[in-house]
């Protein structure tokens, strides 16, 4: 007789306000049933595990506990979120300098005696660097390493243009490419609610439309985690979401498409960076990218945020 009980481990390296919020959603999503978490301050995850245990008679089945790096080797997905935090005064570039030797000390320990079948979720700012990074040092094919890339930033498209348009956010279908930053790219030549170019949309049912409306709208994405960081400190529950829908689609090998970050290998004429496309995800990670008819301003557009992230690689010397 079946028990109900799904199959699937994940484990987080890194128990802090993402990590943790992470393992919440996850375990409230009932995707798996095996939630390993790791951190190097041992008191502050054995605390986390601690108390989203105590949850586990309100959820479906599910194993949450303190872990350690051999816990990452037989898991479905790897979820990294660990990461320096930045110093007073300490620059952006010194940061991602830090960041990037945690890195390079952390993920041999995580694949080790990876099995061939699991994926690497990198979580971590600035994402699409640390995804490259973390894509060189494992030696793993780029299919089974991705960064959470502009899914959330797609999530916040979507959520800000159902609002204008006073519909339900499931109804828009629009992405944001590029890098997670500054530079993304919000696709409004493929933006549409019921097949109905925004534009159009919005001439037909009343609503402002037009370049300044699109250039709002894109601000207030583009500026939204400045804004919570400002009003509460950082973002985590937005993320922690993201990071659950798509560590489902991996887990349940459902071929979903997904904003996320991939080694470009050509696409628009771009190689070896990590940045968002579309891209086919299931069990083995990434199964297609997808190159979309961009507008000659997104091409472009979607090339500095390139020419933006070559630029910090180059820095670093990677």
């Amino acid at each position: 007789m079946s028990t109900g009980r799904v199959k699937g481990k994940v484990a987080i390296v890194g128990a802090g306000d993402v990590g943790a919020t992470t393992a919440y959603s996850l375990m409230s999503s009932g995707a798996v049933s095996e939630i390993a978490l790791i951190d190097i301050d041992q008191e502050k995850v054995e605390g986390e595990a601690m108390d989203l245990s105590h949850g586990t008679g309100f959820v479906k089945p599910v194993d949450v506990y303190a872990g350690t790096y051999e816990d990452c080797w037989d898991a479905d997905v790897v979820v990294i979120t660990a990461g320096a935090s930045q110093k007073p005064g300490e620059s952006r570039l010194e940061l991602l300098e830090r960041n990037v030797s945690i890195f390079e000390d952390m993920v041999p320990k995580i694949t080790e005696r990876i099995s061939p079948e699991t994926v690497l979720l990198v979580v971590t700012n600035p994402v699409d660097v640390l995804s490259y990074v973390t894509w060189q040092v494992s030696d793993l094919p780029y299919e089974r390493v991705i960064g959470s890339g502009t899914a959330l930033d797609t999530a916040r498209f979507k959520q800000v243009i159902s609002e204008h348009c006073d519909v339900a956010t499931k109804n828009v279908h629009a992405y944001v490419i590029g890098e997670h930053g500054d530079s993304e790219v919000p696709l409004w030549s493929s933006a549409h609610l019921a097949g109905i170019p925004f534009d159009e949309y919005c001439e037909l049912t009343n609503r402002p439309h037009g370049q300044e409306v699109k250039d709002d709208i894109a601000e207030e994405v583009r500026g939204a985690a400045y804004e919570i960081i400002e009003k509460k400190g950082a973002t985590y529950y937005a993320i922690g979401m993201a990071t659950t829908d798509i560590i489902e689609g991996l887990i349940r090998d459902e071929d979903t498409i997904m904003t996320v970050s991939t080694l470009m290998q050509g696409q628009y004429g771009l190689e070896d960076l990590y940045l968002s496309l579309p891209c086919v995800v299931n069990r083995r990670g990434i199964r297609q990218v997808l190159e979309l008819d961009l507008s000659e301003d997104e091409r472009e557009a979607f090339i500095e945020s390139a020419n933006v992230l070559e630029d910090t690689i180059e820095e670093l010397g990677l």
